[in-house]
């Protein structure tokens, strides 16, 4: 199991370049006069500038967007290897003057965006850069740590990599929110409007030609769709949709609990009565046949064809029974939440699926 967890996790980091950083000379002088923001190769490669020197002077100063370059200059660039290198044959060469290390009123800090105001705006239309003289360098979302390119529209929760000097970083961050308090506070007005709205899309009425009657998402299909429709968007008006991941742990274990106890309240006063008679064994074993079959032989065939990893393979089959239930007990076995990646890609599909094909049955075959 651990094994397969590092294949995982290996996995999971592939075609994720890790972001370096890279010291170079400016010698090309077709670049001289040129602000930052103009230098060729800036957007094809994603490469920040977060760091420039003088030619032949002592301290280091942050490189903003409309920073000029002159020849002989030192610029601190920030991005993926390969970029790196692609930018710097457009520049100039490497230098071994680290400026990192250099003097000057230059730090850096991690700033996290809460301020509603920002959510949607690019880092280009923040204007930090004109307000502050900062320079935002690097985005850490959802785990993943990008270049911060001027397009980027920021998101409930991203992580900023703010260069400049002590007072304008606390400006940007004042501008930014900054507040984990409110990254941790958990917003009920926003989770109950998306359930209304789930509940009334799943009354919506879908019409398909061929069929008597129209399909239904229901309150299972409804809130789902929305939900996926919400989490793309991020942000309306007021409305933030996000929800702290202590929170989404807690409601998941909360639902899963109600989940099995209903089914226990129901089917308790008769069960074993039920599972006693006769009909009741045969209906025990035809279960066993339903779940089994398939499931061994979906795993069997992702295992030794497909060559799935069992991470994946487990978030795959409980998905595909659309089942918290055999989620929860696959992230236990495995001691993580590695398989609810898999789950995630397949349950909404096959969750529709069974809402509207056991409906379509029912008109088709049984109207």
């Amino acid at each position: 199991m651990a094994a397969e967890a590092r294949e995982f996790e290996a996995s999971q980091r592939t075609g994720i370049e890790p972001l370096a950083r890279l010291n170079v000379t400016v010698d090309n002088t077709h670049l001289d006069g040129l602000a930052l923001r103009d230098l060729p190769g800036r957007r094809e490669t994603g490469v920040m500038i977060s760091r420039l020197q003088r030619a032949g002077a002592t301290e280091v100063m942050t490189a903003t967007e409309d920073s000029i370059v002159h020849t002989g200059d030192h610029l601190l660039l920030v991005g993926t290897t390969a970029n790196l290198e692609k930018f710097q044959r457009i520049v100039g060469t490497r230098c071994d003057h680290d400026l990192m290390k250099a003097p000057g009123a230059v730090s850096f800090r991690r700033v996290v965006v809460t301020n509603r105001k920002m959510l949607g705006r690019s880092i280009a239309e923040t204007g930090l850069d004109l307000l502050f003289g900062v320079a935002v360098t690097r985005i850490v979302r959802s785990g993943v740590e990008m270049t911060a390119v001027p397009d980027v529209r920021l998101q409930f929760g991203d992580f900023l990599h703010v260069v400049g000097d002590p007072k304008g970083i606390d400006g940007a961050a004042d501008a930014l929110g900054d507040s984990l308090q409110a990254l941790n506070q958990t917003h009920f007005i926003p989770v109950f409007v998306g359930l209304a709205f789930g509940v009334l899309a799943g009354l919506v009425p879908l019409a398909v030609p061929g069929l008597s009657s129209p399909l239904k998402l229901g309150l299972a299909g409804g809130p789902l769709v929305v939900a996926i429709l919400l989490s793309r968007i991020g942000k309306i008006g007021p409305l933030v949709w996000h929800m702290p991941a202590n929170t989404n742990v807690a409601f998941r274990e909360l639902g899963i609990a109600l989940f099995l106890s209903c089914v226990g309240l129901g089917a308790g006063p008769k069960f074993f009565a039920t599972v006693m008679s006769f009909d009741g064994m045969i209906w025990g074993f035809s279960a066993v046949l339903v779940v089994m079959i398939p499931l061994l032989a979906a795993g069997i065939a992702g295992r030794c064809w497909l060559r799935l990893n069992y991470i994946d393979l487990s978030g795959l089959l409980t998905g595909s029974m659309t089942d918290p239930p055999a989620l929860a007990f696959a992230n236990n076995l495995v001691g993580s939440d590695s398989p609810s990646v898999a789950y995630a890609t397949v349950y909404p599909l096959t969750m529709l699926c069974r809402i509207l094909v056991a409906q379509i049955m029912v008109l088709v075959f049984f109207h």
